[in-house]
């Protein structure tokens, strides 16, 4: 785990170093008021306590989990801190890599991998803030990570092929923390327009950048997916993503080793 933050350290620094101006990247340092910035750290608060648990156990029962989680906070970090400028909104749109990484590592760890990854953003590039880090983990990690995940499960419920659904849980928790975003900060900001109208407003802005940059999320959660599945199918069946059968039969399609 040292190793990883030790990677991730470095990799912030020289980042830093190449960077360009900030864009207010996530939501910024000092926009939303002290009782809501306050709020939104103790919501996430459970989630990041259950995450931390989570990784302990993960690493009990695989030994490369830990590691695992590593490699996923580094991919959300550099995935997130590509900032396109919603100046109406005060903030930024970015793809955020959270669906994908709620797919391997769960839900719970993503939260942790989120928060370290929007930390280290925060101190070192300028994106995001320190007193707005609990409400941009509530959004990426927490909406970002449960929407994706949710519909990742749904689709192998139904038993329904899993790249497409591994499109859609990009898809969806790349909008639904932009839905959330947009949430928390019609919450927060002052204005003479009532909160509906607010949020309509600032959902609206996001839509020009959002819309497009969460279907390539989808794409690149589907693509990753698919060649991991094709590829390195065992990982998939440690990680319990897959079920064992699918290396058994490995000349079969997911669907005819399975089903």
């Amino acid at each position: 785990m040292r190793r990883y933050l030790v990677v991730l350290f470095f990799t912030a620094i020289t980042l830093a170093a190449v960077s360009t101006p900030a864009y207010a990247m996530h939501i910024s340092e000092g926009i939303l008021p002290l009782p809501w910035a306050s709020f939104w750290f103790f919501v996430v608060i459970p989630f990041i306590a259950k995450g931390i648990l989570e990784i302990k156990k993960g690493s009990k029962q695989i030994a490369a989990f830990v590691p695992l989680v590593g490699m996923v906070s580094a991919a959300v970090f550099i995935i997130s801190a590509m900032p396109i400028p919603v100046p109406t909104a005060g903030t930024c749109s970015h793809p955020a890599g959270t669906g994908l990484a709620a797919i391997l590592i769960g839900p719970f760890a993503t939260v942790v991998a989120t928060s370290i990854s929007l930390l280290i953003q925060a101190l070192f590039l300028a994106h995001g803030g320190i007193t707005t880090w609990g409400a941009n983990i509530f959004s990426m990690g927490i909406i970002g990570a449960f929407s994706g995940y949710a519909v990742f499960k749904v689709f192998a419920k139904l038993k329904l092929p899993l790249v497409p659904a591994a499109f859609l849980a990009g898809l969806i928790s790349d909008w639904a923390t932009y839905t959330a975003t947009s949430l928390e900060l019609a919450l927060g900001i002052s204005s003479k327009m009532h909160f509906l109208g607010l949020f309509k407003a600032i959902l609206v802005a996001f839509i020009p950048t959002q819309l497009p940059l969460g279907i390539l999320e989808g794409f690149a959660a589907a693509g990753f997916f698919a060649f991991v599945l094709k590829r390195r199918p065992d990982i998939l069946v440690s990680l319990r993503i897959v079920p064992e059968e699918f290396i058994l039969r490995r000349g079969a399609t997911y669907e005819e080793a399975v089903y």
